[in-house]
């Protein structure tokens, strides 16, 4: 079924009965109807799907199924990559208890620039890790989860099969420049609610640190397909219990970082979403507990202290996500989000001693 839904209104029984007959999942019989919940997200369309069977039908029959189409071209000059399609059909099918939900269809039209996916709904199950306070039972289980997902595309043996090239410094440089906008915004309309010290780590940061990202990608190891937007609002955690953790929405821009280091999704959680003294009781049993779990999946020479000055280096790079709110100017409608991510971010940085990494 490679032909791409780009209307709510295409899905009908039919499309539904063939999608779940040829991946398995329906093997007599056919869906007799369905009901649609529409919705919306930042950057889709979707719907939660509510499906009957007819009485002679076998197989899993998946009763609740979520629909989302995307239209990648985002009409200013900047646009999605179709990540989310490999990301389901490819890149972990071969992983066991990679953290994603399960998929029924997926498809991409260049030429439309669209794509759609159709997913088990976990609604019932779970919920966004926004609105769960997080523990350490929570943060191993997501170190696990990562840890399956990187070591599948670790290195550069292993990115040059998937077809996944390491970004060049003009790349990396585009990723901060980006952002850098949204540093004057920022001290022009914000410098009040930051520690007196920040406002210049800031302008060092945006100075130096890029450079070190340059220079620490001139080695693969580390490096690896990462999902980029691990943070709150696309993880699902259980409503009950730890475990299973899903990451969703892996939607990157065109100027995203998209092979990167393995850790920088880790401390993208930690960093960002985080209360700062939660993150410093556990961060170093997280990162102990993904190292490990990055070895058992067969990960060599990469050493436990090659890993901690990488999540330092990443931790950094919170502050590039934050400012990137304001690029346009002051974001006020978001504020609650970009300034907690700033504020948490340059306090990871005090805390690591970061700026060592881009001051020698």
């Amino acid at each position: 079924m490679t032909n791409v839904i780009t209307n709510l209104e295409q899905v009908t029984v039919d499309w539904l009965t063939a999608v779940l007959s040829q991946n398995g999942a329906l093997t007599q019989g056919r869906v007799a109807s369905f009901a649609r919940i529409d919705g919306r997200g930042n950057w889709s369309t979707n719907a939660k799907l509510r499906l009957t069977y007819t009485a002679d039908a076998r197989g899993e029959r998946p009763s609740r199924l979520f629909l989302k189409l995307v239209n990648t071209d985002l009409d200013d000059g900047e646009s999605f990559l179709p990540s989310e399609v490999p990301y389901y059909t490819r890149d972990y099918v071969d992983v066991p208890d990679a953290p994603l939900i399960p998929c029924y269809a997926a498809a991409y039209d260049d030429a439309l620039q669209r794509y759609h996916i159709l997913l088990a709904d976990v609604s019932e199950t779970h919920m966004d890790s926004y609105d769960k306070e997080p523990t350490l039972a929570y943060g191993l289980a997501l170190a696990e989860g990562l840890a399956a997902m990187h070591a599948r595309w670790w290195g550069a043996d292993r990115l040059a099969q998937a077809g996944a090239a390491m970004h060049s410094p003009e790349h990396i440089r585009r990723f901060v420049d980006i952002a850098e906008p949204g540093v004057g915004h920022i001290l022009r309309h914000a410098v009040n609610e930051l520690e007196p010290h920040w406002p210049d780590l800031m302008r060092a940061l945006f100075a130096r640190h890029p450079k070190a990202l340059i220079a620490r990608a001139r080695d693969a190891n580390g490096f690896t397909l990462i999902h980029g937007d691990a943070g709150e609002y696309n993880i699902m955690v259980p409503r009950q219990g730890d475990t299973p953790v899903y990451l969703i929405d892996r939607q990157p821009f065109d100027w995203s970082l998209t092979v990167w280091l393995g850790v920088y999704d880790l401390a993208f959680t930690l960093v960002q979403d985080w209360d700062a003294g939660l993150r410093r009781e556990h961060e170093i049993a997280i990162l102990r507990h993904y190292h490990a779990h990055l070895l058992r999946r067969g990960v060599t020479g990469y050493a436990w202290e090659r890993l901690l000055d990488d999540y330092r280096l990443c931790a950094a790079m919170g502050v590039y996500i934050a400012t990137e709110y304001c690029r346009g100017g002051l974001n006020e409608r978001l504020r609650f989000i970009w300034l907690r991510k700033l504020k948490r971010s340059l306090t990871a940085c005090d805390d690591l001693n970061c700026a060592t990494l881009w001051e020698a």
